[in-house]
Order: structure tokens, then sequence, then C-alpha cells
């Protein structure tokens, strides 16, 4: 049982590390995500919205300070109790996720480890029957350092889990691991390989015939039956491959400018995905910006999800001189942790990133 609650010791305490210093990286994605479990047709508790960042980071630095409070035996009955009140609580989370298909990445391992919904309920399963192996063997977790030591271990992890928080919020994400990453070509990350998988359907066909209901299923004719149609079902055997990049576009008054705009040589483009949230200090700094961008030839566009009157209004209110386009608010979210951000394209390739903290970096 000793060697049992050791293994399970490390193995828990590590995946609890990794899980949580990988959405510290980035608190602001794991409150998205927070705010799509919080939303109307999930879990209807839209009154948690407005507090899904402050939940984000108190979770992940729970999440990171627990695993290391395992590591070094330090309060055992309280971490083992955290432990299985956590599982407790992510495996109801997950198994609601994949069995009423309500949200398709659970966000355990933010952008880094995508899971299904079945795939993330599976993780949480086995990680439960090792934190109930813990929780049986408790009294096996001894210390690995001296005991006075410990509180001075777990303060300073907390105060350098905070600070990182703190500065990938007022910055960037330290380490990048979506689709939208510098060194990244938006239109080779939409572009389909010729030889990529293609998704696979089941169609239900009901008809009525001779008064009664029958059911005809194909993989997509439609069949031949004499009888009045009533509805068809549709059921994915397997999916096709989907692009990293597959909801990019830059649109305006209906028009698609996304092939035109990734093909400049110089392009500046400011992200603001709602133009109602927008910092107005970041506003500010991003007067000198365009200004300086557009002395250097560049051109400079912004991308918002917000419609004209808002775009309009801003535009009045910080008296800046700027051609907004439209793009799915998913993607402009994903693109950039920041709002205002500032991205700078060479032929659709991405150079670099920024966070309006950061303006004054931004290399022309």
């Amino acid at each position: 049982m000793k060697i049992l609650v050791n293994f399970s010791r490390v193995f828990v305490g590590i995946l609890f590390l990794i899980s949580g210093f990988i959405k510290l990286n980035d608190p602001l994605g794991f409150s998205y995500k927070l705010q799509e479990y919080f939303s109307e047709g999930v879990l209807n508790l839209e009154f948690l919205i407005p507090f899904a960042l402050l939940l984000s980071v108190f979770i992940v630095v729970f999440e990171v300070i627990v695993g290391i409070m395992l590591l070094i035996g330090y309060l055992p009955k309280f971490t083992v109790w955290s432990l299985l009140l956590m599982i407790g609580f992510f495996t109801f989370l997950t198994f609601y996720s994949a069995y009423f298909n309500k949200v398709t990445d659970c966000g355990c391992f933010g952008d880094a480890l995508p899971l299904t919904p079945w795939q993330s309920f599976t993780k949480d399963i086995i990680l439960l029957v090792f934190i109930l192996i813990l929780f049986i063997g408790k009294k096996f977790i001894t210390p690995i350092f001296p005991i006075p030591s410990h509180k001075w271990i777990i303060f300073a992890s907390f105060t350098g889990c905070l600070g990182f928080a703190y500065y990938v919020l007022m910055h960037l994400p330290a380490i990048d691991f979506r689709a939208y990453k510098v060194g990244v070509n938006i239109n080779e990350g939409m572009s389909v390989p010729a030889n990529a998988p293609e998704a696979e359907f089941e169609y239900a066909w009901k008809f009525k015939v001779n008064g009664e209901e029958k059911i005809i299923t194909t993989s997509g004719d439609y069949p031949t039956v004499s009888g009045d149609f009533i509805e068809v079902e549709t059921k994915t055997i397997k999916e096709g491959y989907i692009p990293p990049i597959h909801d990019f576009s830059i649109e305006k008054n209906g028009a698609d400018y996304t092939a035109e705009f990734l093909d400049k040589d110089k392009l500046i483009t400011i992200i603001m995905y709602n133009l109602s949230k927008t910092e107005a200090e970041g506003m500010n700094k991003l007067q000198e910006v365009i200004k300086k961008s557009k002395a250097a030839r560049y051109d400079v566009i912004g991308l918002t999800a917000s419609g004209n009157d808002l775009a309009n209004k801003l535009k009045a209110k910080h008296n800046i001189e700027l051609d907004f386009y439209t793009c799915d608010e998913t993607a402009l979210k994903t693109m950039l942790r920041s709002n205002p951000g500032i991205i700078k394209l060479h032929k659709g390739t991405i150079q670099q990133k920024l966070h309006w903290n950061d303006a004054e970096n931004l290399a022309l």
C-alpha cells in the first residue's frame, strides 16, 4: 500500500502541476472556457460570468499549490480532501460535457493538449482512482523536507504563481500553444492537405409509408422511397481533418478581404474582439502605434467582432483613424489575449504579437 500511495502521490502531484501551470500560463484563456461552462446553454450560471477571470486565477493557482503540497507532504489530510473535492467536481463537469455534448474541449490542459469530452472524462476517472488510493492511504504521505520549511515553500510557490499570473495578464502568455503563434502562416494554417481524411456521416431518413413511419439509413444519398418525407437526422461517424485555423476571415459590408490582406507585405492588425470591452489606456497607446505604422508604409486595419456603430463611436471617442473589418470573436480571442492588441504580419505570416502594454516594442 505504501508503494502504491507513493506512486499515486508522484503521479497525481506532477499531473496537477503540469495542468495547473499550463492554465496559469494563460489564465485569460481558461476564463473564456469558464464563461462557456457558465453560459445559459450549459450550466446556466450566467451570474458567474463577470467573475470568470478571478475564478480562473484562483482555480489554477490552487491547482498548482495542491500539487506541490502533495509532493512535499504538507498537510496531507487537507491536501487529499482538496484533491477529492476538485476531482469530483471536474469529473461531474467532464461527464456533463461529454454526455450532453455541451463543451467540446474541457480546457484541462489549455491549448497545449486539447481533449475531447470523453477523453477528459476518462482522464478524470483515472485520476479519481489514484486520488482515492491517496485518500485511503493518507497516513503514508510523509514529509520529504523538514516540516518548518513547508510553509515557506508554499508561501514562495503561492507568491510566484500570483506574480506569474499577473505578468501574463499584463503582457501575453509566456508560451504560446495556439494555432496563431509567431512564425505561423495563416494561409497555410487554413489549408487542407490533398490526402486529408474526410468526415463520414450517417443519415437517418424518416418517411411515412402507408400510414407508418419508416427510417432508412444511408451515407448521404437520398433514398428512393414511395412515401412522404418527414425529417432526417445526421450522425457523425468519423471526424474529418480540421485545419488548425478554420474560423479566420477578414470581412467588411459582406465582402471578403481575407486573401487581399494576407498577401500584404507589411500589415499591422489591431485586434479588438469586443469594442465595448476595450481598455481605454490601451486605446490611447494605439494612437501612436497607428501613426508610426502608417509612417513606415504599413497597412493598418482593425479586426473586431463588433458592429459598425460601436466602431464609429470608438473612433470618435478616441480620435483614431482606423478602418475596421469584422472577424469571428472566438478567432480573435484565440489570436491574441489582449483587447486591444497588435499583430504584425508579412504575407500572412505572423511576425510579432504584442499586448497593448508592450505597444512601444513594435518593430517596424
